[in-house]
């Protein structure tokens, strides 16, 4: 039986404390269309904010395709995001990307900020005696 993959209210960064917490001291990932951060949350679940400046995409409709991107790949890439707080902003060039490309994009970062994590992970977990 498949689970279902949801994206609830308590995968969200909600409150200013949370965006600022991730925007101190992130592992980044940038490309083209997204600069992702992230930071460890030490809970069972990732969480997801999103700050898609309107400086940088203009019309509303444009911003809440890009947030409805990057809520749904987030949604499906969820199991390999696991303990991690991320903030996604957009970059200038994100209005004129195909949805297509810009989930690629999403993917990569996903990948590269997990693995940066569990590379932390596992550097920091040396017991000294």
């Amino acid at each position: 039986m498949l689970s279902r993959l949801t994206f609830k209210r308590h995968q969200r960064l909600t409150t200013a404390a949370e965006f600022k917490a991730v925007f101190e001291q992130p592992y980044k990932s940038i490309d083209t269309y997204f600069t992702l951060l992230a930071i460890p949350n030490h809970l069972d679940y990732g969480r997801l904010g999103l700050a898609i400046a309107k400086k940088r995409v203009r019309l509303a409709t444009n911003r809440n395709r890009i947030k409805r991107i990057v809520r749904e790949s987030f949604r499906q890439h969820q199991h390999q995001l696991v303990g991690l707080d991320f903030v996604a902003l957009a970059r200038n060039n994100t209005t004129r990307a195909s949805n297509h490309l810009l989930f690629n994009s999403l993917i990569k970062h996903w990948q590269k900020l997990s693995l940066q994590y569990k590379n932390s992970l596992s550097s920091s977990s040396v017991v000294i005696n």
